[in-house]
């Protein structure tokens, strides 16, 4: 009897494990019931494991860091609605959806380069590194600093991420970080470093007219290091951050690239086409061809072309090439116009001091440069200092 007893209580555990509940209000992860003791905060909307049957209104759960504890039954629900009674804890440090920069659940990077981890385990695959400002999502956050909070908010295996709480918190701000280097003693160069990585990682979260100040505060630290490459690189993303500061207005932008087009082994494709046939005259047939599903109808086929020298969507019917990547080298140009001619001599320092008032820029995405246009935009790509390639993606 003991035995079917035990059965019965595992496929009901297992059963609960396997079906989604969420919490329709904010509450805390409580270490027994009727406890005033927790372990951590949850927000309404997190996701939550049952692990056992209802006991006297109270459940045991399982967190989505793998945290257990209790929490009241009546906050327990297997779907979520408008009519839902949130109880506010004006002690859970957890931000609310509707600010500026985040629509949920959230909480910021408080540090530069943050490693995100695969499982809460500090030898766990990386999948993501966060910039200081970052914001994250968070249903979960436990009390002890050094516990580990899943930023991904599922218990979805292959998207979880995970970093210590410590490192989470409100938003940095960056007048104050600015003003605290300032301050150090300038032979304090560990804590200047430290510093000034994270004034540059929340000015490139902030406004590009921040990214001078910052850059010009790690460049006092860059040159005490004396690490000639990373001189070299902080004085390529100085001219980045001047010339971010002056951005053009979308109208200018668009005036600049509008008759941009390539010259392809000496053939002018006016505008971003050609015809098939002008394709495989000039290149061959495709080294290999593959369909790809468009299901926004971007591009002109779902067929494309694959060269070493570019890409392009081919409709081999209407006898239609439209380029879609090329490799710039010496057979490959870009003309966006008469007086702005991007070929493979192009280095990236020239580029930024020609033309990086016209472009986007990330510091996730560097040696990357994009220029938007009203439906669509051009990624340039810079390798070893050269330009390497030109992409255009569509808006869908």
């Amino acid at each position: 009897m003991k035995k079917l007893y035990f059965l019965l209580f595992f496929c009901s555990v297992l059963l609960h494990s396997q079906e989604r509940y969420f919490l329709n209000s904010n509450t805390r992860l409580y270490i027994s019931p009727n406890s005033t003791s927790f372990r951590g905060y949850f927000k309404y909307g997190a996701e939550v494991r049952l692990l056992g049957e209802s006991q006297n209104g109270w459940c045991k759960i399982q967190a989505d860091n793998f945290n257990e504890g209790f929490i009241q039954e009546k906050y327990i629900a297997k779907s979520l609605n408008a009519r839902d009674i949130k109880v506010r804890d004006t002690e859970n440090p957890i931000l609310e959806g509707g600010d500026t920069y985040y629509g949920g659940n959230h909480l910021f990077v408080i540090v530069a380069g943050l490693k995100a981890r695969a499982l809460p385990d500090k030898n766990a695959k990386i999948r993501e590194i966060l910039f200081n400002g970052d914001p994250v999502p968070v249903n979960y956050i436990p009390v002890n600093p050094d516990e580990w909070v899943n930023i991904n908010g599922s218990f979805n295996e292959e998207y979880a991420k995970f970093t210590l709480q410590k490192f989470l918190g409100q938003r940095p701000n960056l007048e104050t970080l600015i003003k605290d280097f300032d301050k150090l003693d300038v032979n304090a160069i560990p804590e200047r470093k430290t510093l000034s990585e994270r004034i540059v990682e929340l000015a490139w979260n902030s406004n590009y007219n921040d990214l001078v100040p910052a850059y010009q505060r790690y460049y006092e630290v860059v040159k005490q290091i004396n690490d000639p490459k990373l001189i070299s690189d902080t004085e390529l993303n100085m001219a980045l951050a001047k010339a971010l500061s002056k951005h053009k207005l979308p109208e200018q932008i668009s005036s600049f690239i509008q008759k941009s087009e390539y010259s392809l082994k000496g053939v002018k494709t006016k505008s971003l086409y050609l015809t098939q046939i002008q394709l495989v005259k000039s290149f061959g047939n495709p080294p290999k061809k593959t369909r790809i599903s468009d299901e926004c109808g971007l591009y002109s086929s779902d067929l494309f072309y694959y060269y070493p020298d570019l890409e392009a969507s081919v409709d081999e019917k209407l006898n239609k090439a439209e380029i879609i990547k090329v490799f710039i080298n010496e057979n490959n140009k870009f003309i966006i116009n008469p007086n702005a001619v991007l070929d493979h001599t192009l280095s990236e320092k020239a580029f930024i001091e020609k033309y990086g008032t016209y472009v986007e820029a990330s510091l996730k995405s560097p040696h990357q440069y994009f220029i938007l246009m009203e439906d669509s935009q051009f990624r340039l790509e810079f390798k070893e200092g050269k330009l390497f390639s030109i992409e255009i993606f569509y808006y869908c």
